[in-house]
């Protein structure tokens, strides 16, 4: 299946404070995008598993871009999200679970946390939250964050956007206890 790309974009956050005292360096937080067209806007599909197996080439490429800009050694949050144009399903925007999942998994030397998501059925424009977390263990307190994603001409009505988001710590003053990332022990990607 062919997936065709209307356009792609990245973008990063440099957060030096956060109401505290300002850090020498700062958290990194990034955003990569690909808005493609919705091969199944106005009707329903009942397998959408090779539009799935398609995309895991758009996410290799998202995930691939976001760990060479930030630094493949130094990304220790993560998390995906879609927006599906007004013509599309939810069930459009889910194929990027597996999809957007998979690539930030194989790109990163397959932590095993899950990868939190967002997704939403919008028109272009709509500004999403995008879910992060620590890479190695859900429960990591201290990475609980979220960066914004979205366009001002996208996702139009048959369009899906997909995105990544990937960031090199977690808040960067966070103070409310619970598992820290050096307490870390069971490696099953919950502690």
């Amino acid at each position: 299946m062919d997936i065709q790309i209307r356009k792609k974009a990245v973008t990063v956050e440099s957060l030096y404070s956060d109401g505290g005292p300002a850090t020498e360096t700062p958290l990194l937080s990034a955003v990569a995008y690909a808005v493609v067209k919705n091969p199944y806007a106005s009707r329903y599909e009942p397998d959408l598993i090779p539009f799935m197996k398609a995309l895991r080439k758009v996410g290799l490429d998202l995930a691939t871009q976001l760990a060479d800009l930030l630094g493949k050694d130094k990304i220790e949050a993560y998390g995906k999200a879609a927006i599906v144009g007004l013509d599309g399903e939810a069930e459009h925007g889910a194929v990027w679970h597996e999809a957007g999942g998979w690539a930030m998994r194989e790109v990163l030397g397959n932590p095993k946390a899950m990868v939190p998501a967002s997704q939403v059925t919008a028109a272009a424009g709509f500004r999403l939250i995008m879910p992060l977390h620590y890479i190695h263990a859900s429960y990591v307190r201290s990475h609980f964050n979220s960066i914004e994603v979205g366009a001002v001409d996208a996702p139009r009505a048959g369009e899906l956007l997909f995105a990544l988001g990937m960031a090199t710590g977690g808040r960067l003053h966070s103070r409310l206890g619970g598992l820290a990332v050096n307490d870390v022990s069971v490696h099953d990607g919950q502690r």
